[in-house]
């Protein structure tokens, strides 16, 4: 920011003091202001546009499936993604005139806002992206889907283009049919005349044409909705349906296939009803080799957070299909087909679910209640020479079941002498989503990061080695997927004998608490650097400019005294007391310069720093002050040479202020692979509590300083025998990331 350097002039007294007013009520906005923008800057995220250009409307269910899956992918990206989309409704308007206003008016509307991605669902988008790609969409990466290679007549992508081919299957359904109903002699394929259903008719009749010699085709693609459903009441035995797409009919009437035309057909056909598409099932289709709509959106929003996230569409290769095996039990119940005729790996949808499957969780915890009720009264029959023992190992059972069932909703978990998980109790298998058998063992470790499962295991293994209790914290998939930071506290139990029996622990999600520390953590940082640029940029200027004016005043004096006669003698020892006067000023603003920034501690280090300030300090307070260093290291990150420099000032600041003692020592020295600084004063000490409970800055910004670097900041206290600040600092420290340490505590209480 450009500032207006001021007159020259040597002003008053009274001009002097509110010019000084004027310049510390600027500085004040000034720091405000960067404060401010701090603050909203933490929060801004980069934005990536995402443009989906869709075939059909947002009522086509196949199409709301597949703008879930994209969504729900780019919700992990660490951008702002904002989604920008625009439909063809290709059913309703087929002709080139109209579909070429929609080219016209898309190149209007996105001149000067191009996006960073595009997908396609269709493909008339991919047809009209590929002729505006080399023109208007040059270099943007396409996604595509939704969309087979016959349908754009295989035309060829360049690099900038990825995504899904379908691979239509008809005949893995029509045998899958033929496996259900064995003795099918006719096949009537559904179909309607849009050029999305012309062609998919032309790709089925070329992929069936081999089945035709064994069995009667019949394409009804020509008819009337009224028609059609007359002919499909009145289909002969031992027929089958093949529905294929009906978004128009040769009536020109339109309809939305899933919801409208595909229960009709299922309503009015007197067989079985086959279908290709995930979004037809659940409407009495008994299913086949179908496309997932669902995993398609999946799939192109997976590749899309790739993209954005830097990756080539080239080095992504194109997915060929998403089909599976879906049939709707329902429907196979209503014609009487066996389920154990479909083919391998099938899902099967609608299915009743079972007493097992609804009382598993119950009837596991009865049996695991029943069964260590058995091995009780097996022992007490066992060893009936040690009834009060036994008898003592129940009530301890007892407690222990007492004490879990009263703490919930806190997850316990219970682990045996063999390192090996034994339990959980409900709250944590609620938790993770997870089984009590898939948890079991060293199941649970499957939902740990990554990141923290071996400092995890490790921090569990020397525990349990050890026989001692712990804690730790670490991240957990809860059952949405989402990674919860968990504290984890664990405790060796033992039998009435001493014998060792495992460990017991309890687990709470404290993901808010990390995550207002995290918070924390970072105002604290900007404030405290902003702090330093404030302070660095007044020192220049004190530096720089106004000592520099002062030190041309005090000049100019000297030549105005020597240049008045001898007769002026008063007039001569004024200007040689104005001259010193300025001098002590430039003096005085020349150490105020150097206490708030230190150039001895940028260029110089931190020992050379440390001991400049030091010596002028003694001087301009009049005291004593010891200082000694022991190999401290000439390089250090210069987050740790400014905090242990800030802190040596305020100590000593305060020191001054407070214990009345003239005599100062400071020790500096690396030891242990850490950097020690302890500031020692005789004088009488001071109060802890009501120092750090009042308004003033002083201890809380040494220790906020200190935790930023993972520091640990201590004071020793003695009544009546002086104070001593201690100051350690690991010598490897990260960048100024929160640390564990940062404390003060009253080491000498």
């Amino acid at each position: 920011m450009a500032r207006e350097s001021h007159a020259t002039e040597l002003p008053s007294l009274k001009s002097a003091t509110r010019r000084s007013r004027g310049l510390c009520a600027f500085l004040l906005l000034l720091l405000g202001f960067f404060l401010l923008q701090g603050a909203a800057g933490a929060q801004v995220k980069e934005v990536r546009r995402v443009l989906v250009l869709s075939e059909v409307g947002p009522d086509y269910p196949a199409i709301a499936l597949v703008d879930q899956g994209i969504h729900h992918a780019l919700e992990q990206s660490r951008y702002k993604v904002e989604f920008y989309h625009e439909y063809l409704d290709a059913a309703l308007f087929p002709d080139s005139a109209t579909q070429q206003e929609y080219r016209d008016w898309y190149v209007r509307k996105y001149r000067n806002r191009k996006p960073d991605v595009i997908i396609t669902v269709g493909p008339s988008p991919l047809e009209l992206t590929l002729g505006l790609h080399e023109t208007f969409f040059r270099d943007v990466p396409v996604i595509f889907c939704a969309s087979t290679e016959d349908a754009v007549g295989g035309a060829k992508l360049d690099a900038d283009f990825t995504g899904i081919w379908e691979e239509a299957e008809p005949v893995k359904t029509l045998e899958a049919a033929l496996r259900l109903q064995p003795g099918t002699k006719h096949v009537f394929v559904v179909g309607g005349t849009s050029p999305y259903d012309r062609a998919n008719e032309a790709l089925f009749r070329e992929r069936l044409r081999s089945y035709e010699s064994k069995l009667d085709f019949q394409y009804f693609t020509d008819f009337t909705m009224p028609q059609l459903l007359e002919r499909l009441q009145h289909l002969p035995n031992h027929s089958i349906v093949l529905h294929v797409c009906i978004l128009r009919d040769a009536a020109g009437t339109q309809f939305i296939d899933a919801t409208e035309a595909a229960p009709m057909v299922v309503r009015a056909s007197n067989a079985p009803v086959f279908t290709f598409f995930d979004v037809d099932l659940g409407y009495g289709e008994v299913g086949g080799d179908v496309s997932s709509f669902a995993s398609e959106g999946q799939v192109a929003g997976a590749m899309a957070l790739r993209i954005i996230g830097g990756e080539k569409p080239k080095d992504i290769p194109v997915v060929r299909g998403t089909n599976v095996y879906m049939f709707d039990w329902r429907a196979l119940e209503r014609w009487r087909l066996n389920e154990q005729n479909l083919p391998p790996g099938s899902i099967v949808l609608n299915r009743p679910v079972s007493f097992w499957q609804v009382y598993r969780r119950y009837i596991l915890a009865g049996i695991l209640v029943i069964s260590a009720q058995s091995l009780a009264i097996f022992a007490l029959l066992w060893q009936r020479a040690r009834r009060r023992k036994t008898e003592q190992e129940l009530r301890e059972s007892e407690e222990r079941f007492r004490l879990i069932a009263n703490s919930a909703p806190v997850m316990i978990w219970m682990s045996g002498p063999d390192k090996l998980c034994t339990y959980f109790n409900p709250p944590r298998l609620e938790f993770t989503g997870r089984t009590l058998r898939e948890e079991l063992g060293n199941g649970w470790a499957e939902g740990v990061h990554p990141e923290d499962l071996e400092p995890c295991l490790e921090t569990y293994s020397q525990a349990f080695d050890r026989r001692e209790s712990f804690q730790m914290e670490y991240r957990l998939r809860r059952h949405d997927g989402e990674y919860r930071w968990i504290f984890d506290h664990g405790v060796p139990r033992f039998n009435a004998d001493g014998a060792f029996a495992g460990f017991v622990g309890f687990c709470i999600d404290v993901t808010g608490r990390k995550e207002a520390e995290e918070a924390l953590s970072s105002v604290s940082r900007k404030l405290i650097e902003a702090h330093e640029e404030e302070r660095t940029w007044i020192a220049r200027e004190l530096h720089d400019d106004i000592d520099q004016r002062i030190a041309l005043l005090a000049v100019n004096l000297d030549g105005l005294g020597r240049d008045l006669p001898a007769s002026e003698g008063q007039t001569s020892r004024r200007i040689k007391e104005v001259q010193e006067y300025v001098s002590d000023l430039g003096s005085d603003i020349q150490a105020l310069s150097h206490r708030l920034h230190s150039s001895k501690l940028e260029y110089l280090g931190l020992v050379a720093a440390c001991e400049a300030f030091c010596r002028e300090f003694s001087g301009q307070q009049n005291v004593e002050i010891d200082f000694h260093s022991q190999d401290i290291p000439k390089e250090l990150p210069p987050e740790t040479a400014l905090c242990l420099f800030r802190v040596l000032q305020e100590a000593l600041q305060n020191a001054v202020k407070h214990s009345g003692a003239r005599q100062f020592e400071v020790l500096l020295k690396a030891a242990s692979n850490e950097i020690q600084l302890s500031v020692h004063d005789s004088g009488v000490g001071f109060d802890l509590q009501k120092a750090m409970s009042g308004h003033g800055l002083g201890f809380t910004s040494m220790k906020e300083r200190m935790r930023l670097i993972g520091g640990h900041l201590s004071i020793d206290l003695k009544q009546q025998g002086g104070t001593t600040i201690h100051a350690r600092v690991p010598l490897r420290t990260e960048s100024m990331a929160a640390g564990a340490g940062g404390q003060i505590s009253p080491s000498g209480l």
